[in-house]
């Protein structure tokens, strides 16, 4: 039986946020700080963090750039963090928030389970923490301090978010996978579905055989400064390639029917935003002209992170029009 699915009888009252609201906002801006205070000090001209011979001291004007468009990112998460928590957040348009929460899902994921794994090889002595190249790029704590902020920025923009969603539009998925309405998927959702899923077979295999030790495909540079934290992020894509298309099929296919309805949401969610912000990063710096000719990604490099950043795409369609089908079946029920 097919539950019925209708939008809240009535918005809710303008009330302050709640306390948990509050401390989430709180940790979520402060964990800002360690990164724009790093980069805004690069910007005014200080070395802080960056040994002399840093390759990032080469290209003064490059830097400033650079450092001022990640700047105006991270203070996005500050916005966001209002937005959600704010009553008039509710009345922001959809596709406005959806999207920039989207891409801060994708980019934080990645750094919320790598940075963890990363300490576990290094605890056990395969991370090879001191290699000279990433001495000479920049000190070692600013990864730490870095990561750090970006793991408590991604767990408290998270919660932020799961609660704002659960309140905007939590009725949407309530109930199994097979009680959702079958009328929201056709056959564009679905071919939709198996063009990410056949594109995704080269960036998994690929990013499975570099994380099993393999060097088929990596520039040089890259295959002679590989270390146990290089493996243990490949697996991590792999990871998010397979969480990427199995969402994405589920709500194409209606699969697992006694899954929650949110789990292959989620998978979608997450998934398509990982690989799609990081695919899209890594082939962008790898087309940002590299003086090494070592370090310079190969073309199978960069087949890997365009198609992994179009499977993420894809997947991520799919989540848009069934989100809007469902809301827009749920609007009609409710009129």
């Amino acid at each position: 039986m097919t539950q019925s699915i209708a939008p809240p009888a009535a918005v809710r009252p303008a009330v302050p946020p709640s306390r948990p609201r509050r401390v989430l906002r709180a940790v979520a801006v402060v964990s800002c700080a360690p990164y724009l205070g790093l980069k805004l000090a690069w910007i005014a001209g200080s070395h802080i963090g960056i040994p002399a011979g840093s390759s990032l001291l080469d290209h003064r004007l490059t830097m400033a750039v650079v450092n001022g468009l990640t700047v105006l990112l991270d203070s996005a998460a500050i916005v966001l963090a209002l937005v959600l928590t704010r009553p008039w957040g509710l009345r922001v348009p959809a596709w406005l928030l959806v999207f920039p929460v989207w891409v801060a899902t994708g980019l934080l994921a990645p750094i919320m389970a790598g940075f963890p794994a990363q300490l576990v090889v290094r605890a056990f002595g395969a991370g090879n923490a001191g290699t000279p190249g990433r001495d000479a790029f920049l000190h070692e704590w600013v990864f730490a301090v870095v990561y750090a902020g970006f793991v408590l920025q991604g767990l408290a923009l998270g919660g932020l978010f799961a609660l704002y969603a659960r309140d905007r539009w939590g009725y949407l998925w309530r109930g199994s996978v097979g009680e959702l309405p079958a009328g929201d998927v056709g056959p564009a959702h679905r071919a939709l579905a198996v063009a990410a899923a056949a594109l995704a077979v080269l960036p998994l295999t690929v990013h499975l055989v570099w994380a099993c030790g393999g060097t088929a495909g990596l520039s040089a540079g890259r295959a002679a400064e590989r270390t146990g934290v290089f493996h243990a992020v490949e697996a991590l894509f792999a990871l998010f390639l397979l969480a990427a298309v199995t969402g994405g099929l589920l709500l194409a296919f209606r699969c697992g029917r006694a899954l929650p309805a949110r789990v292959p949401s989620a998978l979608a969610w997450v998934g398509s935003g990982a690989v799609a912000c990081w695919g899209g990063w890594l082939l962008v710096t790898s087309l940002v002209g590299v003086e090494d000719i070592a370090d310079r990604p190969t073309p199978l490099m960069n087949l890997v992170y365009a198609g992994q950043m179009l499977v993420g795409f894809l997947v991520a369609a799919i989540g848009a029009y069934d989100f809007a089908e469902r809301s827009a079946k749920a609007a009609r029920r409710a009129a």
